[in-house]
């Protein structure tokens, strides 16, 4: 054993058959996750654990392990949630330093180990990448960041939209050299129905406004502009460079999350459930459940009726009050049924940055045509209330409140 391995032992109690098989799970793929999460060794003796590692990742896996039995204790299955769930909050403990972005409206804190990090190597690097599902914060806390660095005069300026329009075009320049078959682009519904004073039935011909008078936020204009440079892109390649190409536009994401990053979507949520908005903004959206997004992703991918089409991925419609009584009516009886005045939304949107978004399109409505993804999918979409619901149940009974 080097000198930075460390030996940990630890004991099941109390010990039960039938727990410890849900703990180890079939084949003991329970515990080949925790040692491939924290790069250790473990060894099974009936209730006797020995994890070999680095001493802090020892001590982080037993941690894990020990939430792990105390869930199978309580006769729940342990699913890839449970995994996550547990080997996060296990993380999230040994974080003893946050950074701390200062703006001029407020202070953002990083929740969770994977914003904490990501925010610690944007400080700390000079180039980063975030990847990760929409909505989980890092568009919002690279541009806070950068505000923070603007005021102490460690940039001379920012650049929002390029660097969307620039990656995505580096993404594609590489599949096109490297014999690449068919590439999925997931883009957003606010590359199609943003920034437009009247309202209509937008479908995929249509494209957001990006004019200087259309008030659409960086956000939207950074997703139109790179959508629209990638499908330029693909149309320019010469034929023995072309691939297959579908971009996927879903509206608003809900469900159920592997992580403790909720995303803006989810978070809303979170706020409506436990009481922190006083009614509901008038904002007019489509919704969609996550688990129907990545089935709409694999089977674009595996399907060619789906070659050189944008695709708007929505279940339904409704304003956000509608989503605050579904969840009343499904016992979270905190949550508002009332409609807020927009004078309250825009001041409330200087202190909770999920409003910030939205201030611009109160009271307008935003309506998809959901034909040309019903023609092509095989599939029924989950129902947005059961979604709403489903994402609801999850925040009420984890961490991620």
């Amino acid at each position: 054993m080097s000198k930075d391995s460390a030996l940990t032992n630890l004991k099941l109690n109390p010990f039960d058959a039938n727990v410890m098989v849900r703990f180890v799970g079939e084949l003991n793929e329970n515990l080949k996750f925790v040692e491939k999460t924290y790069n250790v060794k473990i060894f099974q003796n009936g209730d006797s654990l020995k994890i070999k590692g680095l001493k802090k990742n020892t001590e982080l896996s037993a941690d894990a392990l020990i939430r792990l039995y105390e869930t199978a204790g309580q006769g729940f299955e342990i699913t890839k949630e449970t995994l996550h769930l547990c080997t996060q909050e296990s993380s999230d403990k040994n974080i003893t330093q946050t950074t701390v972005i200062k703006t001029p409206k407020k202070s953002i804190i990083p929740r969770g180990i994977n914003q904490k990090e990501y925010v610690n190597n944007i400080y700390n690097n000079e180039i980063n990448f975030g990847i990760g599902p929409a909505g989980t914060g890092k568009t919002y806390l690279a541009v806070a960041a950068a505000v923070d660095a603007l005021l102490n005069e460690k940039v001379e300026r920012i650049v929002l939209i390029r660097p969307a329009v620039d990656g995505t075009l580096r993404v594609l320049n590489a599949c096109s050299k490297a014999d690449v078959k068919k590439v999925v682009l997931t883009s957003s519904v606010a590359a199609v129905a943003y920034g437009h004073d009247s309202e209509k039935i937008f479908d995929e011909s249509d494209w957001s406004n990006t004019g200087g008078e259309s008030g659409i936020t960086p956000y939207a204009k950074s997703k139109t502009l790179a959508e629209k440079a990638a499908w330029e892109f693909v149309n320019k390649l010469a034929i023995d460079n072309k691939f297959d190409f579908t971009v996927i536009n879903p509206v608003g994401v809900f469900g159920p999350m592997l992580t403790n990053d909720m995303g803006t979507s989810n978070s809303l949520v979170s706020k409506l459930i436990n009481g922190e908005l006083p009614a509901c903004p008038a904002t007019h959206m489509g919704y969609v459940d996550v688990r129907d997004v990545a089935k709409a992703h694999i089977f674009s991918m595996l399907n060619s009726s789906t070659n050189g089409k944008r695709i708007i991925v929505s279940e339904s419609e409704m304003f956000f009050v509608d989503v605050g009584r579904i969840l009343n009516d499904a016992g979270f009886k905190k949550s508002p049924t009332k409609q807020m005045p927009n004078w309250l939304v825009k001041f409330l949107a200087l202190f909770i940055k999920e409003l910030s978004g939205v201030t611009k399109s109160l009271g307008k409505r935003v309506d998809t045509d959901k034909s040309l993804a019903k023609s092509l999918f095989d599939w029924e979409y989950i129902s947005a209330k059961d979604s709403i619901i489903d994402t609801a149940e999850q925040l009420s009974t984890s961490d991620h409140n």
